[in-house]
């Protein structure tokens, strides 16, 4: 298996002919650089936050330096280094802010970042100028003593005066330049270690990677729901309206029809046949997203598919306008079970709870059935149990045989508005019945 870090490849014979000694000194030489050009910027916002101009540059410039040293630490660490940090799940400076300050990794990063501008830059220059600096002057030592004449001073310590002693001079420095490969390497090593451990995650290595697709799930509701709300739209503009034009051509067609012929009985079977029609359709409109959801909210909608209920169903929502999908598999997740008391549960009536409280939204339905509701019998429980499960929500059912039962619904988010969208005299604790 070939080598994936500096450490792993010294064990190997030909460590010093391959590609590893280089790269670790292509580390140091670029974290030496960086180092001070840190330092340099510290410097520079300390001066300023003084005046409380820098501070807020100072504090987050560690996150633009975790991001270029985990880029760097691919010379020679040839494992990913994530990102720890999490997506946020509003757009906007100012959510993201609030939640990189309260990120762990925003604070290890300006660490980091302190103690590359103070400890680590130095050493990292060191390493090269003793690891590759002193072997190189050392190799040019015929070089100096060429372009000198007659004598030269190797590394400012040792006079050369005749080839001989140059030719010697550059011999050690090869030797040197082999030799000291390997403690450099160890240094590359521990430097990249320490990299990996301060700036990357801590725990399973996947958050950044969590956050990414928390954030594309989230984009993929706001997806679903606007392809809902555009089906309605297509619908009611569209096939809705040709359905009422054939109803009215049909039921003038049956005007015009000698009465009590074949024609006439055609056209009325056709005209009923085309009003059936037009009614199916109207409740798949109204189904796949109602007006009153997108217009006056959750609160008022549930209050509606309650009056539409088979069995009586007492209301009590007080609610603010929450996110469209949230509201969405809310409304959804009332009105699967208020479909499942008419059809399962031979309950003669039932009542819905909705709060939003602790930027939970909780939505209980009871009713006084037989109970002993199955999620796997077959009643859209597990499919409407998988939907809320995007928004991070959970159901729970309590349904012992007997009864009664009670599905809550819990699903964070937070308020759009203080206002309660339940203002409407139906959204208070009343009864209902389709």
């Amino acid at each position: 298996m070939n080598p994936r870090t500096p450490w792993q490849a010294l064990t190997r014979p030909r460590f010093p002919l391959g590609p590893w000694p280089w790269r670790a000194a292509a580390y140091l030489a670029t974290g030496a650089l960086l180092g001070g050009a840190v330092c340099a910027v510290f410097v520079l916002l300390g001066l300023f936050s003084l005046l409380l101009v820098g501070l807020p540059p100072l504090l987050l410039s560690g996150l633009a330096l975790g991001g270029i040293e985990r880029r760097r630490l691919r010379l020679v660490d040839l494992d990913p280094a994530p990102d720890p940090h999490r997506v946020p799940a509003a757009p906007g400076l100012a959510a993201w802010l609030r939640l990189r300050a309260g990120e762990q990794a925003t604070w290890r990063e300006l660490a980091y970042a302190l103690l590359l501008a103070t400890v680590l830059w130095p050493l990292d220059l060191l390493a090269v100028a003793v690891g590759i600096g002193l072997p190189v002057l050392l190799l040019g030592a015929p070089v100096q003593l060429a372009v000198d004449g007659q004598e030269a001073k190797v590394v400012k310590a040792y006079l050369v005066t005749s080839y001989p002693e140059a030719f010697a001079a550059a011999l050690l420095g090869a030797v040197l330049l082999v030799a000291l490969a390997y403690p450099l390497a160890a240094v590359a090593g521990a430097r990249a270690a320490l990299v990996r451990a301060l700036l990357t995650p801590r725990e399973s290595g996947q958050q950044g990677a969590i956050g990414a697709v928390i954030a594309s799930r989230a984009r993929l509701v706001d997806a679903f729901e606007a392809e809902r709300r555009r089906i309605e739209r297509d619908l009611h503009d569209g096939a809705q309206q040709r359905l009422v034009a054939l109803t009215m051509t049909l039921g003038l067609a049956r005007l015009d029809a000698p009465p009590g012929g074949p024609l006439a009985d055609q056209l009325a079977k056709a005209h009923a046949e085309a009003g059936q029609v037009l009614t199916e359709l109207r409740e798949l409109i109204h189904g796949i997203h109602p007006q009153v959801l997108a217009d006056y909210g959750l609160g008022p909608a549930l209050a509606d598919a309650a009056d539409r209920s088979a069995v009586p169903v007492a209301t009590d929502v007080e609610l603010p306008r929450l996110p469209e999908a949230v509201e969405s598999a809310g409304y959804f997740a009332g009105c699967e079970a208020l479909a499942n008391i008419g059809k399962h549960s031979g309950a003669s009536r039932a009542s819905i709870t909705a709060r939003h409280t602790g930027g939970v939204l909780r939505i209980d339905v009871e009713d006084d059935g037989r109970g002993a509701a199955d999620p796997a019998g077959g009643t859209g429980l597990t499919g409407l149990a998988d939907r809320i499960a995007v928004l991070d929500g959970t159901l729970t059912i309590m349904s012992p045989p007997g009864g009664p039962t009670l599905l809550r619904v819990e699903i964070p988010c937070p308020a759009l508005s203080e206002r309660s969208a339940s203002s409407s005299p139906r959204t208070a604790s009343s009864s209902g019945r389709g």
